[in-house]
């Protein structure tokens, strides 16, 4: 039997993270969760995972910081980041993907679109390797 995809999920808000968890939980995913960006580089620098959902108002360090410092570690690098946000601007749309994130979901999203990009997302990174 294959080994169920890690998933670990940053988000401060409590009530967001544990309906992200139970979503991805019930799709067949190991999920973790972190609260803080300090907390997901900490999980992410001993722990593997095959894709990274990334809040990017955080009480420490922003999301594009977790990002960039993910996309700077060799071991992270190709971790798939998909970037969920309240802030709908362009310019912070377009400081996600300049920051290295694959996908970027404004607050609130539809599970089936997360879901559907969780997907494509570790099917094109199985692709890659």
């Amino acid at each position: 039997m294959p080994r169920k995809k890690r998933v670990l999920i940053v988000e401060d808000e409590e009530s967001l993270l544990k309906l992200e968890t139970i979503l991805l939980t019930v799709k067949g995913f190991e999920v973790v969760g972190a609260v803080t960006g300090k907390m997901a580089i900490e999980k992410i620098g001993v722990e593997e995972f095959d894709l990274v959902l990334l809040d990017i108002m955080l009480p420490d360090i922003d999301g594009f910081e977790v990002c960039l410092q993910l996309r700077k570690d060799p071991r992270t690098a190709s971790v798939p980041i998909i970037m969920l946000t309240g802030q709908k601007t362009q310019s912070d749309y377009d400081r996600g993907l300049m920051c290295g994130a694959d996908s970027y979901f404004f607050k609130p999203f539809k599970s089936a679109m997360i879901i559907d990009e969780i997907n494509r997302l570790l099917a094109d990174s199985k692709v890659r390797t």
